[in-house]
């Protein structure tokens, strides 16, 4: 048995295989995942588990050269709609500084040609992040 770190045996056997500019996918609940790329079902309920809680487990395994987020995103703090979502904050520290923000429309494109896509149970609108393999060396 794994003693650390990750221990859902396929999420951690899709980022083990990842290379330099690959693209994992962290989803709300209602995230589609385009046929064809690989579905890493983590939705127990609504809220269970969140964005966030899915983003830290992650980040302690994968490198991440930047992140992906939704212009459609930005706001939801109930600010000026500018502002990063409070659960990408969360994980700043380990996150490159500024992630590239694109549209909704655009993010659901490029989760065409992801490794997978983790679906959580998260009800927050477009908490979702495109996150691209970087390399450790």
């Amino acid at each position: 048995m794994k003693k650390t770190g990750l221990l859902h045996a396929e999420l951690s056997q899709v980022i083990a295989a990842m290379g330099h500019g690959d693209v994992l996918v962290i989803g709300d609940a209602g995230l589609p995942v385009p046929a064809g790329v690989r579905r890493i079902d983590l939705a127990l309920m609504q809220g269970v588990p969140t964005v966030a809680q899915v983003l830290q487990a992650v980040l302690g395994e994968l490198q991440v050269e930047h992140a992906l987020l939704a212009q459609e995103s930005l706001g939801q703090n109930g600010d000026d709609g500018d502002t990063l979502p409070e659960w990408y904050l969360q994980q700043g520290v380990l996150l490159p500084a500024a992630p590239t923000i694109v549209t909704h429309a655009e993010l659901k494109r490029r989760s065409q040609q992801a490794c997978a896509v983790i679906r959580t149970g998260e009800y927050t609108p477009y908490a979702n992040i495109g996150l691209v393999s970087g390399v450790v060396f």
